[in-house]
Order: C-alpha cells, then sequence, then structure tokens
C-alpha cells in the first residue's frame, strides 16, 4: 500500500524504512528543505548502525522517496503517520506540541475523504483528540478522516534489528472495528501474521501506554540503584543480588543491572507524567514518580562523592577521564545525560576532564566546550589520576586494562555501569570501585 511519513528525524526514517521493508510504498516528508536535500544526497547524519544502509536500498528502488511539499503527500496516499518532533518537552515539563499540531495543520486541508491520520510520537492524553478536532476544524472532507495512536516501545539501547521486529502493537482508535484500525491491520499485515501481540484500544491509553512503560522500567531501575546503595553499606553484592532478582518469575531480568541512572527521555517522560498526575488530582497515586527522579539525580551526587574520596578528598587539579556522556550507549544524544551531567560537576569543582565517547563527542562539545575531549578512549587514560566509566559502550569493556594500567598516574577505576569485567581490571592492578 502507499503512504506517508511526515517528520524525518531519526524515529520518522526508522519507521519510513520499516514501512518500505514491509513492501509498502513509502513518501517521507519534512518540511526543512536542507534535510531532504541531505537524504536525496546521501549525506545525512545517522548514529543508527544499519539505517544508512536501509535507507539506501528502498531508495534506489524507488520504494521510499523525500518530499518537502504537503500537497504532494495528501495526494500521494490515504495513509499518513506523524513522527518525531512532538516529544520534546520544555524546563517546566510542559510538552512542546507545536511541531505535530503544525503537521496536522499542513495536512488537513489537503486530505482525501477516507485518509487516517496516525500520530506516533510520545505525547500527553488528550493529543490525539485535540488533533482530531484540528484536522475536522480544517479538512475539506469534514469526518471523512480518521485519527489513530500507533505508539512504538523501544527500549534505550535499541537496534534498527528490535525496530524491525517489534514486540509490541498497539492502535489507539476512536472507536471499534473503525476504518483506521482496518487500514493499521493492513499496514501491519506481515509483522501481525508473524506472531506480533496486537491490542486495539482507544486513543487514550495508546496515547499513556509508552509513558507508563517507561515508567515502569525507571521504577525498577531506580530500586536497583537503591539497593546498590544498600548493597554498598551493607556488604553485599549487587551483581549477585541483582542475578537473584531475575531468577524469580515474576520478575524481568532484563536490564537487571545498576547505572548512573535515568537519561535522555526517559527523565522527561517521568516528570511530565509525574505532572499529568498532578494535574488530574491523583498526584499521590503516582508520587513514586518523584522518587524515581530523587534517585536518578542522587546517583550521579554518589559518582562525585567516590570521586572527591579516590582524589583524596578534593577534585581541584586532578586529570579525570571519562568514558561516555551519551545518555545510553548506541547514541549521540545526551541532553539529560547524568554522565555529562557527572563530568559538567567535575569540572566545575576544579578538575582537569578529558571525555571519551564513541558517538557523543560533537553534541557534548556544543553543550559544554570547556571540557576536552578525544576520539581514542585509550589515549584519554593517558596520565590521568582517575578513570570514570559512565556509559555503558561495549567498545571501552572489550580495553585490556594490562594496557591501560601503564598509562595512567594512578590506575583508579569507577565503574558505573557495572560492564567491566571486575576482577580482571583488579588483576591488572586497578582500584576498582563499582555502583
Amino acid at each position: 500500500m502507499k503512504l506517508t511519513v511526515i517528520g524525518c528525524g531519526p524515529y520518522g526514517l526508522l519507521h519510513a524504512a520499516y514501512m518500505a521493508e514491509l513492501g509498502h510504498t513509502v513518501l517521507a516528508l519534512d518540511h526543512d528543505p536542507q534535510t531532504i536535500a541531505a537524504l536525496i544526497q546521501k549525506t545525512f547524519k545517522s548514529n543508527i548502525s544499519g539505517l544508512h544502509d536501509l535507507l539506501a536500498m528502498h531508495t534506489s528502488t524507488g520504494q521510499l522517496k523525500f518530499t518537502t511539499s504537503y500537497a504532494e503527500a495528501a495526494a500521494f496516499a490515504e495513509l499518513h503517520f506523524i513522527e518525531g518532533g512532538a516529544s520534546q518537552i520544555t524546563e517546566e515539563h510542559n510538552w512542546e506540541l507545536s511541531p505535530l499540531f503544525f503537521a496536522a495543520r499542513q495536512l488537513a486541508p489537503r486530505l482525501r475523504d477516507g485518509a487516517v491520520v496516525v500520530g506516533r510520537s510520545l505525547t500527553p492524553v488528550g493529543t490525539a483528540a485535540r488533533i482530531s478536532r484540528l484536522i475536522q476544524e480544517f479538512t475539506a472532507v469534514g469526518k471523512g478522516v480518521e485519527i489513530a495512536w500507533n505508539p512504538e516501545f523501544l527500549e534505550d539501547t535499541f537496534t534498527i534489528e528490535d525496530y524491525l521486529r517489534p514486540d509490541l502493537l498497539v492502535f489507539g482508535c476512536e472507536s471499534q472495528n473503525s476504518r483506521a484500525e482496518m487500514v493499521l491491520r493492513q499496514c501491519f499485515e506481515q509483522a501481525i501474521a508473524c506472531g506480533t501481540p496486537t491490542v486495539v484500544t482507544d486513543w487514550a491509553t495508546a496515547e499513556v501506554a509508552k509513558s507508563a512503560t517507561r515508567a515502569l522500567i525507571a521504577v525498577k531501575m531506580s530500586f536497583l540503584n537503591a539497593m546498590a546503595e544498600f548493597c554498598e553499606a551493607s556488604g553485599a553484592s549487587i551483581e549477585q543480588l541483582a542475578d537473584i532478582l531475575g531468577h524469580d518469575d515474576h520478575i524481568e531480568p532484563h536490564g537487571m543491572r545498576p547505572s548512573l541512572g535515568l537519561g535522555g527521555g526517559m527523565t522527561e517522560e517521568i516528570r511530565k507524567l509525574a505532572d499529568s498526575a498532578e494535574k488530574l488530582g491523583v498526584g499521590k497515586a503516582l508520587r513514586l514518580l518523584h522518587e524515581v527522579d530523587a534517585i536518578t539525580l542522587y546517583r550521579r551526587e554518589h559518582v562525585m562523592d567516590i570521586s572527591r574520596q579516590q582524589c583524596g578528598g578534593k577534585l581541584s587539579g586532578k586529570r579525570i577521564t571519562v568514558w561516555g556522556v551519551a545518555y545510553r550507549p548506541g547514541a549521540n544524544i545526551v541532553r539529560n545525560s547524568p554522565a555529562l551531567a557527572v563530568a559538567r560537576s567535575l569540572y566545575e569543582e576544579g578538575a582537569i576532564v578529558t571525555v571519551s565517547d564513541p558517538g557523543a563527542l560533537d553534541n557534548a562539545r556544543k553543550l559544554f566546550p570547556e571540557l576536552n575531549y578525544m576520539d581514542d578512549p585509550v589515549s584519554a587514560v593517558q596520565g590521568s589520576d582517575l578513570l570514570l566509566h559512565l556509559t555503558e559502550w561495549p567498545q571501552f569493556a572489550r580495553i585490556d586494562p594490562n594496557f591501560l594500567v601503564h598509562l595512567t598516574a594512578t590506575p583508579r577505576v569507577v565503574d558505573a555501569c557495572g560492564t567491566l569485567d571486575h576482577d580482571s581490571w583488579r588483576i591488572a592492578g586497578w582500584q576498582l570501585n563499582s555502583l
């Protein structure tokens, strides 16, 4: 079938590629001519491994094309996915929805009778209803247009293979057995035939589903981080405790590892869900989310405390190497990154901070040019008084600690990710602390 994807950010491009992979003919739209030019000329940048190849394969066959024209998009197909741009959140924890409404407003007067417009961005409950009212106001075909919501459920550490093989499909529709449901089932026919669980629900449930999923993950992560503090104080092993918990049939073992804390969009989503609960008058029921946020902030300060202890009580003048500032491995995003927040705090206390990260150096440098940046994580350790392992890039875990030990001024490392081989590092002569 023919369809459009509106918004050519990372998730929009992923969805366009996925739709083409399912055999659909896709027209991807972005209002920014430079973005479209870069896609057509194949000069766009992406840190998602495999995305360039997938896009190149489908653009070469003509199955995926790009445009800046809403008129062309509306004439091209009856099914329109609006992707990206709506998941930004202001400092006041309010959603910045203007890009989403702009796209819907531009599309509305050009839509055909029978069109289905599907939102995919993470948005507050009520957005689908607002989009529906906006389109009804400006479209020429009135109630001939249906709205649906189809959130994605990717984890922070997703790969393109995860996107191409979703664990779950959710279709939020205005009514049961609607045309929107029928069109979405047709669109995802291959995935449904492969056994992908599919839930058809109302708009509000579909809108809150992703936030609730992320919140539950955050609660789990934060509980494990809190227990890591308990284990440190009591002499228990958080690694073995996590393993024990993971064997309980009631607990999903994936991700059972302490970390530096939440980052990226998850931090914003947790705060916004808590804020939404307050506005709905049920804030007390979800006050647990405030504790999740507090634990995340505390973990950053705990790393700072350990760093001060390892450096004799003061950080001023100490050379500290930070491995990883992206908020998760496999990404170049540093928004709300706990690792970058720690690096900045180290600098503010007078440390000489050198950062190495396989994917996020450019974005980190734009935010905090005061720090030193090096592509090579081994060279970054040269002469350091302390090494902090803050983002669990697999490249870092593969580095030989025996080689590094001779480069440092003092072989001390703090593993905030729990992915280094602690025995190997200690045997190599490192003084190792972990969270």
